[in-house]
């Protein structure tokens, strides 16, 4: 088959950082030739790119693996071959247990190994069952730095500035599967924020596990942090809005609180979880923060951007968690205004410290709790959403909706806005007046003012 015939399917699960790293194994394989396709059926190569984060993630792969080994034996069958992958932070924790329990994988690669994919490929051709874990983040930033954009890009595109964590909460696998925290250079940021605009895209969410750690190196050799960072993209042509995720209240500094205040393209939103209300779960999870700083923190922030949405994450159930504990989280969803959250129960992931603990809170008392605390979560998103009724605001068209002569785009406080609109509007801002509220979205009609 002539190289340009190759064909790859990469499938994500899991976060932003999986999303933005999937589009760049794309670029990384389009540059060896291969096309990208829309289904793992009409693929030469099938990458599975995994998270690590949520509840029987690895289970959740051994099975999709099942349906693929009878694709990979049909193929075969038909005289072609097809080499599957595992890719991502459970590659990186079980690599060589996934070699062993499934025999069709060809190859695994961690997350900070994707960059060799084209040398992966050659070598399974050759007979080689390749598994890439060990970690070089400045030789993948590096290798991928200089490879092009190529997957098809909307409005609004992800960035990764920085990878890794060294804060090493007790219940979490991201220091073992991403290593420690390293930010990328200015100028390389800078360039692919270039690259991006140039195909259109006009909002960046810059990525990073711990983003607001960033320390990355300008060009003159000094060190920036994210806040400065910031103010230089938004002077990137294109570049109109500008979000991050996800951060650290420990590393919530006062050069990006003030980037909040002064900067306009930042947009009014800020994912910054807790994880619980409770200093002593704080204390056990090794967060490093107390409840009243974290309260405080928020203040801070809602004094320079009061119209701020503010986004979190809560895990229920944590070792020792006691029904004290659970009310300090309820108590702390009205003291802190959430506007939207991510919740789950707490589930060991194997080699973190609260894994061994021996005070594990049986899962019906979690699940029970964690009912709770969504019925909470979801009323207080409904309270701020339905108090945008009656604002004006300016949304980022992006996409057609599900109706004819329906446009979707995207609000300051990230909620999708469905309005009346042509398909000729889409990469544009508009002023849009917002007139009713869903569960998940809201609806307005254009104002006649265009914004951009």
């Amino acid at each position: 088959m002539s190289p340009r015939h190759r064909t790859v399917f990469v499938r994500t699960y899991g976060c932003q950082m999986n999303v933005y790293d999937s589009e760049r194994m794309t670029d990384a394989l389009a540059a060896d030739g291969y096309a990208s396709v829309a289904s793992a059926d009409e693929a030469d190569v099938i990458v599975l790119n995994t998270c690590h984060i949520r509840e029987k993630a690895a289970e959740k792969v051994y099975s999709e693996l099942g349906r693929l080994r009878r694709l990979k034996e049909a193929a075969a069958d038909e005289g072609r071959q097809v080499m599957v992958g595992v890719a991502g932070c459970v590659a990186q924790a079980e690599g060589a247990e996934i070699a062993r329990r499934a025999p069709i994988v060809d190859f695994v690669v961690g997350p900070q190994a994707y960059q060799r994919l084209p040398d992966v490929l050659a070598r399974v051709k050759a007979g080689a069952r390749p598994i890439e874990t060990d970690f070089d983040v400045k030789e993948k930033f590096a290798k991928l730095d200089r490879a092009p954009h190529t997957a098809p890009r909307r409005v609004a595109a992800f960035l990764t500035v920085q990878e890794g964590c060294d804060k090493f909460c007790t219940f979490c696998v991201v220091p073992y599967t991403r290593g420690a925290e390293v930010s990328r250079p200015v100028s390389a940021i800078v360039a692919e924020a270039e690259a991006l605009a140039a195909t259109g895209v006009r909002e960046l969410t810059l990525l990073g596990q711990n983003v607001n750690a960033l320390t990355s190196e300008a060009p003159d050799g000094s060190v920036w942090g994210l806040g400065r960072l910031l103010f230089r993209l938004a002077e990137v042509s294109g570049i109109e809005r500008l979000r991050y995720t996800t951060s650290h209240p420990r590393d919530m500094d006062d050069a990006l609180i003030a980037a909040h205040r002064d900067l306009p393209a930042l947009m009014p939103y800020l994912h910054l979880p807790v994880q619980s209300g409770s200093d002593r779960i704080l204390a056990a999870m090794n967060r490093r923060h107390t409840r009243a700083e974290y309260l405080t923190l928020i203040e801070r922030i809602r004094s320079v951007r009061p119209d701020i949405a503010l986004a979190g994450d809560f895990i229920v159930g944590f070792p020792g968690e006691t029904e004290d504990d659970f009310a300090d989280t309820l108590r702390i969803v009205d003291e802190a205004g959430y506007a939207s959250a991510y919740s789950f129960k707490y589930s060991p992931r194997p080699g973190t410290p609260a894994a061994t603990s021996a005070d594990q809170v049986p899962e019906p008392v979690k699940a029970e709790r964690l009912q709770r605390l969504q019925a909470l979560l979801e009323q207080r998103q409904r309270d701020f959403i339905r108090a945008r009724v009656g604002e004006t605001v300016d949304v980022l068209f992006e996409r057609a909706g599900r109706h004819a002569g329906q446009i979707v785009g995207r609000s300051p406080w990230l909620w999708p806005v469905q309005v009346s609109g042509d398909s000729s509007m889409l990469g544009g801002i508009a002023r849009v007046r917002i007139d009713d509220a869903g569960a998940n979205s809201l609806f307005g009609s254009l104002d006649g003012r265009a914004a951009a």
